[in-house]
């Protein structure tokens, strides 16, 4: 390591040095030192501290650089080299040149004979410059003399001038780094007065301000000047002041200012005058400024600008953002006198300006918007400082939103085997940044902010990378110990504990130690390690007390031991029973029961109850059937020399039995002797199958079965009805049954009439449970479904309708099942037809001969053998019929005249048409087919 040494300037190597720049140049002061410890650089101007308006640091502090000279930065610069050992210094002396610069320029004269006039000249520089003036050229001082003319330093004065005094005058200022040359001329000249602006203006200016009325004149020699209203006086003093230039100023203008103005100027060769028209407008104003609005985001801000102004000028407004022009958009709607800004968001922050303008005025006025919002996540998040139990982090606030930060949540992501969800740590006030998180040792764990304020929470931060922190011993024991027999076997305990979180593991390779011993001896703790939460201890005694510890173990060490908890081994079935069973105060539904205890040492184990099992043996009504399941219903251990409890649920009116039983954690005992009691009468159930039936339209029928439950001897039945849809005044009747009557029948008034029903049956005791109920609407229609079917003209109608479709369709079934027309003539041979009907007496026969020769089916045969078999049938036939009949019009006319026509088939004709040869000759030339017209063929047509 170097030994230490004070600081020593290498540069500037004199402890004062000088240094000139020109104003406006960059220039840069410097000083270089060594030393051990490196020497600490500073600066000071005239020993005081060096302002860096305009100035820069660098290379350490070792260079201060003058961006632009100005006179004010001449002076001394000490820079101090500093260090442990001690320090030195250097002085710079810095001086500031700058060539001339003009402060008044000579200007331009025009005047007439004999007046008086002179020329300015002003420059300014370091040094100061001189100044000199020339004529035409030439130093004024080796010019040719004019009378009144006088050179006075900058000022050169002129004298009662005449036409020898025009010429051009030079101005020269210089220094020793520069100079300046300026030109001006005197005009000597006689001319009339002369008004040289415009004429006839009209000048228009708001009340309240300055007004100014313009009048330049010419005129050598110099004309006089007068200002008047209306032609008439002189406007001079008070608010008017007129300047040599012929401008007329009025201040504070009022409004009967307006009017007509006359500016008139003249000199001893001429006059001339102009008119000038005044015009005075009220000013304009806002008089209903934008406000500052604060706003949460998502509502709608709006700045007023309501504008008064003068009827004459009509202002435009428009409307700016942060002095620039505001384009008027979606979310922003312009009115005539406001500004509204639909659904802010951050980014609509801001100054907004209303600007008004006129022909003669403009005014603005602002107003800002602040959003509020939830805050910023904070950044940065950095972790220092760890340990094994803690960490301290640190993060950057992020913004507010205009809403102040009340806290920050600290929420924290643990992994172990598998990441946790993100879940919340702690919380901090919202003036830190910086804060100690408590932590558990041997997990890795990630960080996250978020911010609150009066909006509500921020975005969470970006979490931290994962650090885990250090091991240690478990800082926790097991808790929930328990000690309890296990299994079939008496002579076991079982020893279980919660397991530890695996936040609270602390470190790798967690297991238990397990402690026990017998209580109240003198032996000495046994243990034994396990990595599970449970461990069997075997070959105990029944029902033996044992202190028990248990303390967590990682590779760090031992945890701490849990208190001492009793538990008992494994217990064995109770060897006795209850005695002295017997029962009390016994109600309708429910029994005081009381027995003796049992010795505490035949339990076997821990007393957990006294167990009474009891069922409904009968009912003492013997017509009505019960159920016989058995119910229990236990009691907690009590100490005293007699045990009574309650059994409660009992159905009045019933024959019970009922023992008890004594029971410990695993086992029941033996049951005590079986007692035997009856349940006294009590008030029945509601009655069952309540209906509510119209069978006519004037009455309602209401109807209804016993009791599911009669506890007890019925005595009747009370039935109460009130008119639903009657005036309030309509009183509930109430009406009495004897047990046998179970229907009832009330009036109706008419169809919209309805009844509530309450029905209860009743013993001895008292009246039972009611049920309730009320009548439908009952309608005609209703009514009609109610009465029998088969009255109702209707139904008979229908059905009478459904039996005449039946038979027509049976008809027409079998008069399609007749008609065949072809038939073999030879299984007709023996036929004989009928005697015609005594009565027929125009042609007709009996038709059921037709049908029972339509119904004769047709065999294939020839032609020759078909016409042979018909002719001998024919034959037969017709001698059959002479015998047997006495009529004129029978078929033997048919058959006169020749043989008869035949069919292919073999039948003729005339069985079927019933007419003569010759009605048949006279029709054949119009039917040609083998089937004539017949009522026979009309019903297989309709068919």
């Amino acid at each position: 390591m170097p030994a230490e040494k004070a600081p020593a300037f290498m540069y500037p190597p004199k402890k004062a040095t000088s240094k000139t720049v020109l104003v406006g140049e960059e220039f840069v002061v410097e000083c270089f030192a060594t030393g051990v410890p490196p020497p600490v650089m500073k600066w000071s101007k005239d020993w005081g501290e060096v302002s860096l308006d305009g100035k820069r640091l660098e290379s350490f502090n070792k260079r201060l650089r003058i961006l632009s000279a100005t006179a004010e930065d001449a002076g001394d610069y000490t820079c101090t080299a500093s260090n442990k050992m001690g320090y030195v210094e250097r002085t710079i002396s810095v001086s500031v040149k700058g060539a001339p610069f003009w402060l008044e320029k000579p200007k331009n004269l025009i005047l007439s004979q004999d007046a008086s006039g002179r020329m300015v000249c002003r420059a300014d520089g370091i040094p100061r410059p001189s100044i000199q003036w020339l004529v035409n050229g030439i130093p004024v001082e080796e010019a040719e003399p004019v009378p009144g003319r006088q050179v006075s330093g900058e000022t050169l004065s002129f004298r009662a001038v005449t036409e020898a005094t025009t010429a051009v005058y030079q101005c020269n200022a210089s220094n020793p780094y520069g100079y300046l040359l300026a030109n001006a001329f005197i005009s000597v000249m006689d001319q009339r007065a002369r008004i040289l602006g415009p004429r006839d203006e009209v000048v228009k200016v708001i009340e309240g301000r300055k007004t100014i009325l313009d009048c330049p004149y010419f005129g050598a020699p110099a004309p006089e000047l007068r200002w008047s209203k209306g032609a008439v006086g002189t406007l001079e003093g008070g608010r008017y002041k007129v300047y040599k230039n012929g401008t007329l100023e009025i201040r504070k203008t009022r409004l009967d200012d307006q009017g007509m103005y006359m500016c008139t100027v003249s000199n001893i060769i001429g006059r001339d005058e102009n008119q000038i028209t005044l015009e005075v407008k009220e000013p304009t104003q806002v008089i209903q400024k934008p406000q500052n609005v604060v706003i949460l985001r998502g509502g709608d801000a709006k700045f007023d600008c309501a504008v008064k102004h003068d009827e004459s000028m009509l202002p435009s407004i428009h409307w700016e953002k942060n002095n620039k022009t505001l384009y008027i958009g979606r979310r922003l709607i312009k009115e005539e006198e406001s500004l509204t800004i639909l659904n802010v968001n951050k980014a609509d922050e801001g100054v907004y300006s209303c600007i008004v303008k006129t022909e003669l005025d403009d005014i603005i006025v602002s107003a800002r918007l602040k959003v509020m919002d939830r805050p910023e996540p904070p950044t940065d998040l950095e972790i220092s400082e760890p340990s094994e139990r803690s960490v301290r982090l640190k993060w950057k606030p992020g913004d507010s939103n205009h809403s102040p930060i009340k806290e920050y949540l600290v929420q924290v992501k643990e992994e172990w085997w598998f990441p946790s969800a993100w879940k919340n740590l702690t919380s901090y006030p919202g003036n830190l940044n910086s804060v100690v998180l408590q932590l558990s040792p041997y997990l890795s764990y990630r960080f996250r902010i978020i911010a609150i304020n009066g909006i509500g929470q921020s975005q969470p931060s970006r979490a931290t990378e994962y650090y885990q922190t250090g091991g240690a011993v478990p800082d926790a024991y097991p808790k929930n110990i328990k000690g309890v027999g296990s299994g079939l076997w008496r002579n076991n305990m079982e020893i279980t504990w919660e397991p530890l979180p695996e936040r609270d593991w602390n470190g790798p390779y967690l297991q238990y130690m397990v402690w026990w011993k017998r209580k109240d001896s003198k032996e000495e703790w046994k243990n034994v390690t396990t990595r599970w939460w449970w461990h069997t201890i075997y070959d105990t005694d029944t029902f033996t007390a044992y202190e028990i510890k248990v303390q967590a173990i990682n590779s760090f060490g031992y945890g701490p031991e849990s208190p001492i908890v009793i538990g008992y081994s494994g217990e064995d079935r109770p060897l006795e029973a209850p005695l002295e069973l017997s029962v009390s105060d016994i109600e309708s539904t429910s029994v005081t029961v009381s027995w003796q205890p049992v010795a505490h040492s035949s339990i076997m184990g821990e007393l957990k109850e006294y167990k009474v099992y009891y069922w409904r043996e009968s009912s003492q009504l013997p017509w009505l059937s019960v159920s016989r399941r058995t119910k229990s219903k236990g009691f907690g251990s009590s100490s005293g020399e007699r045990l009574s409890g309650e059994v409660t649920g009992l159905t009045p009116y019933s024959n019970y039995r009922m023992y008890i039983v004594v029971a410990n954690s695993r086992y029941e005992g033996p049951a005590s002797s079986t007692i035997e009691f009856q349940t006294p009468e009590g008030v029945p159930s509601a009655p069952r199958s309540f209906k509510i039936q119209h069978r006519h339209l004037d009455t309602i029928y209401v109807e209804w079965e016993r009791p599911a439950e009669p506890n007890g001897i019925i005595t009747g039945y009370i039935l109460r009805y009130q008119q639903l849809n009657a005036s309030r005044g309509e009183k509930i009747r109430e009406e009495q049954f004897p047990p046998n009557q179970t229907s009832f029948s009330v009036q109706r008034y008419d169809r919209y009439t309805r009844y509530k029903f309450s029905l209860a049956a009743q013993t001895e005791v008292g009246i039972g449970e009611f049920y309730t109920e009320e009548s439908p609407h009952f309608t005609e229609a209703y009514s009609t479904d109610q009465v029998d079917l088969a009255t109702q003209g209707w139904f008979i109608g229908l059905m009478c309708a459904i039996a005449l479709l039946v038979i027509i369709m049976l008809v027409v079934f079998f008069i399609k099942r007749s008609r065949g027309g072809k038939y073999p003539v030879r299984d007709k041979k023996d036929f004989s037809l009928e005697p015609l009907d005594d009565k027929d007496q125009e042609g007709t026969f009996d038709y059921r001969s037709l049908e029972r020769i339509t119904r004769v089916p047709t065999l294939p045969y020839t032609r020759r053998e078909e016409d042979m078999r018909q002719f001998q049938r024919r034959r037969d036939s017709v001698e059959g019929i002479i015998r047997r009949t006495e009529s004129d019009d029978s078929l033997v006319e048919y058959g006169e005249g020749g043989e008869m026509e035949f069919n292919e088939d073999g039948s003729f004709i005339g069985q079927y048409t019933g007419v003569s040869k010759q009605e048949r000759s006279e029709k054949s030339e119009y039917h040609d087919s083998s089937e004539a017209t017949s009522p026979a063929n009309t019903i297989y047509t309709l068919a």
